[in-house]
């Protein structure tokens, strides 16, 4: 069984992992040049129930915690005048909750975990069609072609692979405009003490001003606008993104001066959550591909957990991959359903005219009654 997996982000690597742990190999095909030729973002918090449960399933807990920050767990939420909304302190050094990881560090953790040549860098998918014998048959940028028993779309948000399986297409949600702060500390430690260890966001009416500690000792910030209503090059500059919170306390918007480098805007996209399909034999999708939801803590974790209960169910039943997939996305497709509606929700609050009363409403609601028993 010739497995090939399109697309060597989380989802794609952690696939790769378990598969490699039950003696199934796999090959991804990604497009970067190299593991180094790009930036991979900010931080995650991987949630117990899906990324460290993907994690665990891969062996690669103890790695996991050497690398993760359980102190990035700390969230701040400010109003537009400096006031402290919220402060969540996780309990020190507890793996408990949600632990923050640098996705670097993570894609890292994953890419050392596999095989020498398990990942064919430079192998941007261009197309995939059925081999005349069964399987398919990929085309890549260049012209260099490859065949396939099994394809798994991990391609993300533009997936190549989504198209063998439906039309369903992404609209965009939000817009957000990117800036990092490097050696914050050294550099700008008032800035750095606002954030603290992990994420503050300042939350206004339509719009929120965010930032992220990363492990290098640098901060991620970040613009979250309401879905497009003006080009997105507008806010290739801090004057536009200044004016956008004219009146906010200067510590805040200090974030914005502070920034290292121009603005970097980009368009954030969502499918439908209730979007599935009806199943082909021998292809199918995880993560972004299969299910792409608004960037509010669960993209990756459920992109890992996809992942681990598709090389699951391909381990049980080697010898019949049809059923192996179709039973992985019928179960799927009950998980992601209510995670894609919520998340859809949380991104409209956070970006309506009443988010901060919204916000503060949904971190600090009691916790739901234990069942008797």
């Amino acid at each position: 069984m010739r497995i090939a997996i399109a697309g060597g982000g989380l989802g794609g690597l952690t696939l790769a992992r378990i598969l490699h742990r039950h003696g199934i190999d796999a090959v991804v095909y990604e497009r970067e040049a190299h593991r180094s030729a790009r930036p991979q973002g900010g931080s995650l918090d991987l949630h117990p129930e899906s990324g460290q449960q993907a994690l665990a399933d891969a062996g690669l807990t103890v790695r996991f915690q050497e690398q993760a920050r359980p102190e990035g767990e700390e969230h701040r939420i400010l109003d537009p005048a400096g006031r402290v909304l919220v402060h969540h302190e996780p309990r020190p050094g507890s793996f408990a909750g949600r632990p923050e990881i640098d996705r670097r560090a993570l894609r890292d953790l994953l890419l050392d975990a596999l095989p020498g040549g398990t990942v064919r860098w430079g192998h941007r998918l261009a197309e995939a069609a059925p081999g005349a014998g069964g399987g398919w048959e990929l085309t890549f940028d260049g012209g260099h072609r490859t065949g396939c028993d099994v394809l798994i779309g991990a391609d993300g948000a533009r997936s190549v692979v989504r198209a063998l399986l439906t039309d369903v297409q992404p609209s965009y949600v939000a817009t957000l405009v990117e800036l990092s702060i490097g050696d914050v500390d050294r550099r700008h430690p008032t800035i750095a003490d606002l954030v603290g260890p992990g994420n503050l966001w300042c939350v206004g009416a339509n719009q929120i001003l965010a930032a992220q500690r990363l492990g290098d000792g640098s901060l991620r910030v970040g613009v979250s606008l309401r879905a497009p209503d003006r080009p997105v090059d507008t806010y290739r500059s801090k004057r536009a993104l200044l004016e956008l919170f004219d009146g906010w306390d200067p510590r805040l918007t200090a974030l914005i001066d502070a920034g290292d480098g121009d603005p970097a805007p980009r368009l954030i996209a969502a499918t439908p959550a209730g979007a599935r399909w009806p199943g082909r034999p021998g292809v199918t999708l995880i993560g972004d591909a299969a299910h792409l939801m608004a960037p509010v803590g669960e993209g990756a974790n459920q992109a890992m957990l996809d992942a681990a209960e598709l090389a699951a169910r391909l381990a049980a039943d080697p010898h019949d991959p049809d059923a192996a997939i179709r039973s992985y996305e019928t179960a799927m497709f009950t998980r992601i359903h209510p995670i894609a509606e919520m998340s859809a929700r949380i991104q409209a609050m956070m970006l309506s005219p009443t988010a901060a009363e919204d916000i503060v409403r949904f971190f600090t609601r009691p916790a739901a009654p234990a069942a008797a028993d």
